[in-house]
């Protein structure tokens, strides 16, 4: 599930990028392309306690719970008494009135003799149950049912026992309304007026329930075999192809099935069909899929390089949108053939199709043979494509066929494992595989930026947790996809790869998912299939990236002959505590040195597996390390040799590899964010990047000194000398590049003309606001959009709504109810919160309220949040109608998303202890993580201002002085 796909708010000065699914520390920071997905997009986080030590700020005295009652952790886990084997599942449709009804036949193992069947069960009427047993050679009905409803179970108990190592077939019919909570089975509307409704399905984590009854833990692995009954002129979808589909009739089924009796109380039997699909392999319940709707389809196929079968590749949609779905059907196709000749194993379904949604809570979802997602996710206008949302589909949709290996084939034993399919699929998914396909966007730098860096600002908080984390609820497990198992999980693989060699790296992966295959795993088979790779102690080396909380800095002093490097965790609040700062990581420090004839040298043996080493090295020559940014965890060198550092990165011919460049500017601010180095150090070191080529290193600046602009809003005085230093930098590339888009331009300079135009607007040049709002101006005249470049439209929309009143908001406002591609509608949402008149927010927050969509409304929110004039403004209307978001988001990923985009920005105090007030009387419980994490971020924003203003204020007071 792809959780990071625009999930998160795109912040107004950043570059244009998204995913996922994840809050970074600073919320300008975070790029466009964020965690989604999810799939963030849509999602879960292991909740410690609040911590409030390492900061300034008093401790206010909140306690929260992230799980769920005392009695209910000690049996988290369903009975192991038996063990399902098959489902068959049956479920009918009725779209016109928004109810479905069904009946599963489940055979089970008996692994210990048993009266008494415990399965999931949630929101769901059940009508007959009943058990027939092989052994006993009858068939029993329930003797008595409980519900469990706080663990979401059925206890089914009846008068005979059955006997160990016997099968038995248990029956339940079950019924239950179609909503738009975009979980379990659920309804969706769209269509060109939104008049068209669907449905389809969102099992992951725990949803499958909501559905039907079943065993709805992915241990519990089994074969499903699913029948659709819809109306006539709809089509149907499962994960396997179906094997008939005919028009209901009586003489067709046996007259005793729930089928027939259900089919005989309709009075328009035979407007109805039933379609049947093939039986899947074993598979975990969280995959299972289906849908229903009046959907259309384009088609290709791929021919396997390891077996020479051709396969159908089909993605379906509603027709109005079905001709934007041609690039993600491609890209599904171009990745296919790569996995399987890298995992040497064949995608072993008959076909891959995938559904767009126009209501789904994540960013897409990886169903075996039946993906799914929203709109933006997978619609591309083919007349109108920029490249962010090209970056964002093509990254979904590999993500989302990684997890046909990582996922589906092999599939985690229980949810503390979730980075075995996440940190999989997003490196493999987001960088390697789709590397291949687009070597000119150059995704091994550009994973430093938009996985790397915003793993490393969630880790850096003391409410952190491990990527292996403890899952005693649902209410936990939801709250883990977050930028841990996703981003840092990648971060942490990646590194392994560099450390042991890529080949090495991908052998071992296949090692380990032909071993599993068709089963599940946990951390030592992957350790152990990369282990018989490579001959080396991965568990060593690893356990402690997987297995304990935080990341270290490595702390370097030049000495005679050599550099002195130590370890210590890192924290955004400064340096930690002796009882937070135990781990000892194996860090791989991936030298870099020059050569006595001036080549370029990396080490990539040395390991630093001890508090601290010596090294001996030349220091009057260029060094640096983590060679590609590739390790997990931020360098300090001393402030001299930061000086050199920028000026070698600057040089033409500079050792230091793009991924580097990305790595000293970042690993700068965020040194200088946690109090380790001056701020002034940061901006040094981004002021003699200024000669910078690459778009990359360009982005890495504009989104620092962003998240400087970001966390000192509510000083006007920095902010303007900011906002100076910012058009000092960007207004000439600007000028160099222009405003016009050309087939003819480069990847690389369509990427540098967007984030240059980007922060000169958003650092208000009159020049390139006044050409903003002269484009704008006349869409706003004539309809015509023609003039607004798809790449600009993000900021046209923005400036425009800043700068001007209520005819732009409302242009906006008609343009994010009825857009004409999905990345258009996007740019609109996030605009209507750039107006600086309260009065136009208050209408925003009242749109979000009672006219977006549910899925969208974190967009709006977001536009709030990035607007300075209306910041404080978003935190208190979602205080005020927090029991509002708290019912409407119950049971999905959305009040963990609102908590981190409502109180993100602040950065005082004050902020402080009034949020932590608010929520100390408040069921926290499904999104407590999220909560600590946010809380977290104000804490040391805060420290940061209190720290550093008086420093950074005289940096750029004598900047400004000498210009």
């Amino acid at each position: 599930m792809k959780r990071a796909l625009r999930l998160v708010p795109r912040p107004l000065p950043t570059p244009s990028r998204n995913s996922s699914a994840a809050i970074s520390a600073s919320p300008v920071a975070t790029s466009s392309r964020a965690q989604t997905s999810r799939k963030r997009l849509a999602f879960a986080r292991a909740a410690p306690l609040l911590h409030t030590r390492h900061c300034s700020i008093a401790a206010h005295p909140l306690t929260m719970s992230a799980s769920a009652p005392k009695a209910a952790q000690q049996d988290y886990r369903l009975p192991t008494d038996v063990k399902p084997v098959h489902y068959d599942v049956t479920v009918w449709t009725d779209l016109a009135n928004s109810t479905f009804e069904g009946v599963v036949h489940i055979d089970v193992h008996v692994n210990k003799e048993t009266s008494t069947l415990v399965l999931n069960t949630a929101n769901l009427e059940l009508g007959d149950v009943s058990l027939q047993s092989d052994a006993l050679k009858n068939v029993q009905s329930v003797a008595s049912t409980k519900f469990d409803e706080a663990n979401e179970r059925g206890i089914f108990s009846f008068a005979k026992a059955l006997p160990a190592n016997s099968k038995a077939r248990l029956s339940l019919s079950f019924k239950g309304p179609l909503t738009g909570d975009m979980m379990g089975y659920y309804r969706s509307t769209g269509g060109k007026d939104g008049e068209l409704t669907y449905t389809l399905t969102q099992f992951e984590p725990t949803a499958a329930r909501r559905a039907f009854p079943c065993w709805d833990e992915p241990l519990l692995k089994a074969t499903f075999a699913v029948t659709l009954v819809s109306r006539v002129n709809s089509v149907n979808l499962s994960n396997m192809p179906a094997i008939s589909e005919e028009v209901y009739k009586p003489d067709s089924v046996d007259k005793d099935t729930w089928l027939a009796k259900k089919m005989a109380t309709l009075p328009d039997a035979d407007q109805w069909k039933v379609t049947k699909f093939e039986t899947t392999p074993p598979v975990s319940t969280y995959l299972v899929a289906y849908a229903n709707g009046p959907f259309e389809y384009l088609e290709s196929s791929y021919k396997s390089p390891l077996s020479g079968k051709v396969r159908p590749l089909r993605i379906y949609a509603t027709a109005d949108v079905i001709s934007q779905a041609q690039f993600a059907l491609d890209v599904k196709r171009m990745v296919l053939p790569l996995y399987e000749e890298v995992f040497d194993i064949e995608y072993p379904l008959p076909k891959l199709d995938t559904l767009v949604a126009s209501d789904f809570d994540s960013g897409a979802m990886e169903n075996w043979g039946l993906i799914t997602g929203r709109t933006q996710a997978f619609l591309l206008d083919p007349n109108s494509a920029d490249i962010v949302s090209k970056q964002n589909i093509a990254g979904t949709q590999s993500h989302e066929v990684a997890h046909m290996w990582f996922g589906n084939i092999t599939t985690m034993e229980w949810w503390d494992n979730l980075y075995l399919n996440e940190g999989f699929a997003t490196l493999m998914g987001e960088k390697i595989i789709l590397g291949m396909v687009f070597p000119e966007w150059k995704l091994d730098a550009d994973f430093v930026i938009h996985h790397f860096y915003r793993a490393r600002a969630l880790d850096a908080k003391l409410s952190s947790h491990p990527v292996e984390v403890e899952c005693p609820d649902a209410n936990m497990i939801n709250q883990i996809f977050d930028s841990l198992s996703y981003a840092k999980a990648a971060s942490v693989l990646r590194m392994l790869a560099s450390y042991v060699g890529e080949d090495r790296f991908l052998k071992g992966v296949s090692i380990y998912l032909k071993k599993h295959m068709y089963k599940n795993s946990v951390t030592k088979d992957l350790w152990e299939g990369i282990q018989a790779a490579t001959g080396l102690d991965i568990p060593k080396m690893m356990d402690n990236w997987v297995k304990k909380i935080g990341y270290p800095v490595v702390t370097v002093t030049e000495k005679d002959g050599g550099i002195h490097v130590r370890q210590d965790r890192f924290l955004e609040t400064g340096p930690a505590d002796p009882k937070d700062n135990e781990t000892i990581w194996t860090i791989p420090l991936s030298l870099i040195t020059t050569s006595p004839d001036g080549k370029t040298v990396i080490n990539k043996d040395l390991l630093l597996d001890e508090r601290e080493k010596f090294i001996p090295l030349d220091t009057d020559k260029p060094y640096k390390l983590n060679a590609d940014t590739t390790g997990f965890y931020a360098t300090q060198y001393p402030a001299e040799r930061l000086v050199k550092l920028g000026e070698q990165a600057a040089a033409k011919d500079s050792p230091f590899s793009l991924a580097d460049r990305i790595g000293l500017v970042s690993d700068a601010l965020a040194l200088a964010k946690a109090g380790y180095t001056p701020v002034s150090s940061a901006l040094a070191l981004i002021n003699a990047l200024r000669e910078e080529k690459e778009h990359l290193v360009w982005g890495a600046i504009a989104s620092n000194l962003a998240t400087i602009v970001s966390t000192w809003w509510e000083n006007p005085h920095v902010v303007n000398m900011l906002n100076a230093f910012r058009r000092e930098l960007f207004v000439p590339l600007v000028k160099k590049y222009g405003f016009e888009y050309s087939k003819s331009d480069s990847y690389d300079v369509q990427q540098l003309r967007t984030t240059a135009i980007e922060q000169a607007a958003s650092a208000e040049d009159p020049w390139v606001v006044e050409e903003l709002k002269s484009r704008f101006d006349h869409l706003l005249k004539t309809g015509d959009d023609s003039k607004i470049p798809s790449d600009l439209t993000n900021i046209t929309f923005r400036t425009a709504v800043r700068k001007g009143g209520r005819a732009e908001w409302e242009l906006v406002r008609n343009i994010a109810a009825k857009a004409k591609n999905p990345s258009q509608g996007l740019s609109a949402m996030r605009a209507m919160g750039a107006s600086q008149d309260l009065g136009l927010a208050e209408e925003t927050f009242q749109f979000i309220l009672n006219g977006a969509r549910d899925q969208d409304t974190f967009y709006y929110a977001g536009g709030l949040m990035n607007n300075f004039a209306t910041r404080r403004f978003v935190a208190e209307k979602f205080k005020e109608h927090f029991a509002t978001f708290e019912k409407r988001y119950a049971g999905n990923f959305g009040l963990i998303r609102w908590t981190e985009i409502a109180f993100m920005g602040l950065a005082s105090e004050k902020d402080y202890e009034e949020t932590a007030a608010f929520f100390k009387d408040k069921d926290t419980s499904k999104f407590d993580m999220a909560l600590n994490q946010t809380l977290d971020s104000i804490k040391s924003r805060a420290a940061w201002v209190k720290r550093s203003n008086d420093e950074l204020t005289k940096w750029l007071e004598q900047r400004e002085s000498k210009l």
